[in-house]
């Protein structure tokens, strides 16, 4: 019984660091997005922030994504790319979004409150649902279909469990090394103060350039979810038309290609994040303009 039980659990890891390995480039997107909901939250609660943001994410991935994923799979694949497009173009607007107000443009109105505690949380928890949701399905079909029911489930649990402490961890060392750099600077040692400045100062352009990153994944990963998707549903155009320059470029390398790929999907996701806050903007002016009416 032992040995058979080994057996299965030698599978399921197995199988999980397979499929873990074809999620890397979504897992290093969601790493970037993620720091920018801590950013101007009180020191003291940086940690508990992302702690809570890590649990939601878990929730994401085991409550929702996987359950759904294989029922789903099982009962109605054909709704899966819907939702991916669904979901792809919500990053695209967050991104876009993001992009605007770099330009100064504001999207909250007057009458909103300012951002709570809760608030970030659950905004961060709702994009990384979309992120984990690529990286569950991503993983899903990275697993042998022979594999078996519970061997499947196994192995995405743990490609979910381990994903997520990747993810957070990272975000909770990178949100934290200013403090390390504030307790080199009490040091006795003149070098070791020095390091410390240079890590304190530098931190606000790290975080700013992480905000960057995190910005252009999510235009990348969303456009690059509405190309796919879209490609499996309705329209063919932007898919053959990715892989039509990806066919030009593919004899510069796989980096290049890659390149290439990421930069198309981000501009096209640019694009239609664009069309998206245009539209939101434009259903808050009307909503603006008509309350006072209302109010008389």
């Amino acid at each position: 019984m032992s040995v058979g039980l080994l057996a299965v659990v030698d599978d399921i890891l197995s199988a999980a660091l397979k499929a873990s390995a074809k999620t890397a480039g979504v897992v290093i997107d969601d790493a970037a997005v993620t720091p920018q909901y801590v950013q101007g939250i009180a020191p003291a609660r940086e940690l508990p922030v992302v702690g809570r943001i890590a649990l939601g994410s878990l929730f994401n991935k085991f409550v929702i994504i996987v359950p759904v994923a294989l029922l789903l799979t099982a009962f109605a694949p054909w709704a899966l790319p819907w939702l991916l497009l669904v979901g792809g173009t919500y990053l695209c607007f967050e991104g876009a979004e993001k992009v605007t107000e770099w330009f100064g443009v504001h999207h909250e109105t007057e009458a909103e409150a300012p951002t709570t505690e809760p608030k970030l949380v659950f905004g961060a928890i709702r994009t990384d649902l979309i992120l984990s949701t690529e990286i569950m399905l991503i993983a899903l079909a990275g697993l042998d279909p022979d594999l078996g029911f519970w061997p499947t489930v196994g192995a995405l649990l743990v490609i979910g469990l381990v994903m997520t402490i990747a993810v957070y961890g990272a975000v909770a060392l990178l949100v934290k090394i200013d403090d390390v750099g504030l307790q080199l600077m009490k040091s006795p040692s003149r070098t070791t103060r020095r390091a410390g400045a240079r890590i304190v100062r530098a931190m606000p352009a790290v975080f700013r350039v992480i905000g960057v990153v995190g910005t252009v994944a999510m235009l990348w990963v969303g456009g690059h979810l509405v190309v796919q998707n879209l490609g499996e549903t309705i329209w063919h155009g932007p898919v053959d038309l990715l892989h039509a320059v990806e066919h030009v470029v593919e004899a510069a390398g796989p980096v290049v290609t890659w390149i290439v790929d990421t930069a198309i999907s981000a501009v096209l996701g640019l694009v239609l994040g664009m069309v998206v806050v245009g539209i939101v903007l434009g259903v808050r002016r009307l909503r603006d303009r008509a309350e006072p009416v209302r109010s008389h």
